[in-house]
């Protein structure tokens, strides 16, 4: 037996070529491996042979369950062995849809059968000669889409592609409160979009009644509240919508409208004007007729201002009719002001109409009437008087001078006759109620014996009633003769008593 001795050398270099060889087989399975399957027929070699050219979803359910132990293979040999539990269940329930795939387009892996053997094909391309016609359904797992294809009519299974599902924005809900929903001018109005739900960003306008809009306003989530106001009344529609974290605008119904009160609208009314010798007289103020468009009034405010505008009465009416009747006692200028008020609370405009100046005067020319008993000089022969004159107010409640003339009647025959009286004479008023007269008169003889001439007059008064346009008194008076040496006093004087009116 020949024995071969190989030196060191020759060693290294046999060392050397296994280990090329070994590397070059290495590369060689490498690259086999990423090589992409170029699959040019379909229908050749089927993972699983399906009957008709439709795998419906009964037909699909049959071979999720014969063939689940060889589909549980083929996902553990490309490494997704926890996909295929989805894929059983989903299957079950999945919803198929025809497509076409491209010359040229590539799976991701496909699993086929090979003299009955599970294989697995990964990074494969459709290199026929037309588009393959397949069935498509989609596998949903931890937020990815996995879409997966079976060509007609075999059974192969192919993952296509796979996707990021796309994080499920909510639709935004708008929800919109506003109120109160009936106000008063410059009150303010709440709008709140708090119970929207899924809004990135919330937005309201608001339009008048004439559909012009007239204010905006831009929410976000921390912040959901806006207050505005309105200085005109009437109708006001609330539109808001919000939008989600895609941009996409709620579509509910989400508006609303609210209403702005219309004041009161007062209209006054008064019994004179101008007020000419209306000192002790009702003056009536009605406003009764007083407007609400849209609600009632149910209160009026009555003021009295005197020349330099402080109120010096008042007066508030919460019932119809909304009158007030007030007497002035006193001469003078004054002003009236009227408030309306609705069963909003909002009070009418303090305008012309309820904001009326006028002047209250006294009334100087009052007639007179006067009847009483009279006793004639020294024997007191009795007589019956009347007169009548005119009274003239110099200075209201304070100076009046009196003109008047009348007649006395005796109580006795011959030698007692009928006198002419006549009287010009001033009233000196000693408050409400007192007054002291005194002037000239003249009187008739009252007997054929006796002289006619002057008479110096005085008198005292007391009012019983006085209601500045008309009085009532009772009085005494003296007569005295004056400039007639031979009217002596002892035969010629008289005394008075009686009731003065005026009027």
């Amino acid at each position: 037996m020949k024995i071969t001795t190989i030196t060191k050398e020759e060693g290294m270099k046999s060392k050397k070529a296994i280990l090329f060889v070994a590397v070059l087989l290495v590369f060689a399975a490498l690259t086999a491996s990423a090589e992409t399957h170029k699959l040019r027929r379909i229908g050749v070699n089927t993972f699983a042979q399906t009957k008709g050219s439709i795998p419906t979803a009964e037909v699909m359910k049959t071979i999720a369950q014969t063939y689940a132990g060889d589909i549980k293979y083929g996902f553990d040999q490309v490494g997704m062995p926890d996909l295929y539990l989805p894929f059983l269940e989903q299957l079950r329930t999945a919803t198929f849809t025809q497509r076409s795939i491209a010359v040229g387009d590539k799976f991701i892996w496909m699993l086929f059968r090979v003299r009955g053997q599970v294989k697995v094909w990964e990074d494969v391309e459709w290199a026929g000669k037309a588009p393959l016609d397949v069935f498509s359904f989609t596998v949903v797992k931890d937020n990815k889409e996995y879409e997966f294809i079976i060509p007609k009519p075999c059974g192969n299974i192919a993952l296509y592609k796979v996707t990021e599902k796309k994080a499920v924005v909510p639709p935004a809900v708008c929800n919109l409160v506003v109120g109160p929903a009936k106000a008063n001018l410059n009150e303010p109005i709440t709008c709140d979009v708090t119970g929207s739900t899924g809004a990135a960003s919330m937005d309201v306008e608001v339009f008048n009644a004439q559909g012009q809009k007239v204010a905006s306003h831009a929410f976000t989530p921390g912040d959901t509240k806006w207050q505005t106001k309105f200085d005109k009344p009437g109708e006001y529609v609330f539109k808001a919508k919000a939008v989600n974290g895609e941009g996409l605008a709620s579509e509910n119904p989400c508006q609303t409208k609210i209403l702005i009160n219309t004041p009161p609208v007062c209209k006054l009314w008064t019994s004179c004007l101008p007020c000419e010798d209306y000192v002790g007289k009702p003056i009536t103020f009605d406003a009764s007729g007083s407007t609400d468009v849209d609600g009632q009034i149910v209160k009026v405010i009555f003021e009295i201002t005197d020349e330099n505008g402080q109120v010096i009465d008042t007066a508030t009416k919460t019932a119809k009719p909304f009158v007030w009747e007030k007497t002035f006692y006193t001469a003078g200028k004054y002003g009236i002001n009227v408030v309306a008020f609705d069963d909003m609370g909002a009070a009418s405009a303090n305008t012309d109409p309820c904001r009326i100046s006028f002047e209250v005067t006294q009334k100087k020319f009052f007639y007179l009437v006067e009847v009483g008993g009279l006793l004639a000089r020294g024997t007191y022969t009795g007589y019956f008087f009347g007169r009548l004159g005119l009274l003239w107010n110099l200075a209201p409640g304070a100076l009046d001078f009196i003109v008047r003339a009348g007649g006395a009647i005796p109580s006795q025959g011959d030698p007692w006759k009928f006198m002419f009286l006549a009287d010009a004479l001033l009233n000196l008023h000693l408050g409400q109620s007192l007054y002291l007269g005194g002037g000239l008169g003249y009187s008739t003889k009252e007997q054929a014996t006796r002289l006619s001439g002057f008479d110096l007059v005085g008198n005292f008064g007391v009012n019983i009633f006085n209601n500045y346009s008309s009085a009532g008194s009772i009085f005494a008076e003296g007569r005295i003769p004056v400039f007639d040496a031979d009217r002596v006093v002892d035969k010629h004087y008289k005394l008075l008593l009686g009731f003065r009116y005026i009027f």
